[in-house]
């Protein structure tokens, strides 16, 4: 057996398909009119009540159970570029983790929950940036050194 995608359920595929595409870079893997799957797993499905055979008013938004979740190198730049869509509304200001991830969360168009943070391997970078050992680090993070080398090497 295999994983092959999560499909989340959109009102508007074409808006959907723009706003994951200009947003967060996805590329289309393959395009069957109300159902879009990206090379990374997402899939978007227009009609996801005819799909799964459900009423329509079982589909919920906003359900908060679940959140697609991204990662970005470029963490200040996606913040400037998020800003060009006013749409959007915010669960809340970027975060800090304790691991020292920063993180912003936001509803897409179909108000499934959005996490995009910051890189962890530029977290780890950042912090031996800073004059921290990859002893103080592992303690920051709560990860070994181990983990923490192999995150830097990938």
């Amino acid at each position: 057996m295999k994983y092959v995608c999560t499909v989340i359920s959109v009102a508007d595929i074409s808006a959907a398909r723009k706003f994951y595409e200009e947003l967060f870079g996805l590329e289309v893997y393959q395009d069957y009119g109300k159902n879009i799957a990206f090379t990374c797993g997402l899939a978007l499905q227009q009609d996801f009540d005819w799909l799964v055979s459900i009423p329509k008013e079982k589909v919920l938004k906003k359900s908060n159970n679940a959140e697609i979740v991204f990662e970005e190198q470029d963490f200040d730049g996606f913040l400037n570029k998020l800003k060009a869509y006013s749409e959007i509304e915010y669960l809340g200001e970027v975060i800090e983790h304790s691991w020292g991830q920063r993180v912003i969360r936001f509803y897409d168009l179909d108000e499934h929950l959005i996490e995009v943070g910051e890189d962890m391997q530029m977290v780890v970078k950042r912090f031996l940036a800073s004059g921290m050992t990859m002893e103080e680090v592992s303690a920051k993070m709560d990860v070994s050194i181990e983990d923490l080398t192999k995150l830097l090497n990938t």
